[in-house]
């Protein structure tokens, strides 16, 4: 389990769509232009290579993720930040198998590889996120 998706779920939650997206873009460039700041990097290649392999739909996912956890404000309601942050996290997946069933062929089990065995750690990292939510909700209007 990585907490990538924690991450980009607190920074749009946390500092609003705006910082958020220019923060998950700039990791996404670095990652692009070689710096090893994606998950199994440089094991599995760096820069460009890496970023169009099986986890780009994913990445590409983290900035429309990080859109809507900034961008929807549901104030401090704590089942709407729950509901906001399922919909957030499953723009990733969504994008994420899309991708992968485009690059790997839609015969394998997609779904099984690149959803399945990360539900259990997202709905913790959601439900975290919940409990925090209300508070960095309150912080953000510091910001």
């Amino acid at each position: 389990m990585t907490m990538q998706t924690f991450v980009v779920l607190f920074l749009g939650l946390s500092f609003g769509y705006k910082i958020g997206l220019a923060t998950v873009g700039l990791y996404i460039l670095e990652g692009i232009i070689g710096m090893p700041v994606f998950s199994n990097s440089p094991e599995k290649g760096i820069g460009w290579i890496y970023f169009t392999g099986p986890t780009m739909g994913y990445l590409i996912g983290f900035l429309f993720a990080t859109f809507l956890a900034g961008y929807l404000n549901f104030k401090t309601n704590i089942i709407f930040i729950f509901f906001k942050l399922i919909v957030s996290v499953s723009i990733i997946y969504i994008l994420g198998v899309l991708w992968l069933g485009n690059l790997i062929g839609w015969d394998k089990p997609v779904i099984q590889f690149g959803v399945t065995p990360f539900l259990l750690a997202e709905l913790f990292k959601i439900a975290l996120l919940t409990i925090l939510g209300k508070q960095l909700l309150k912080l953000r209007k510091f910001i």
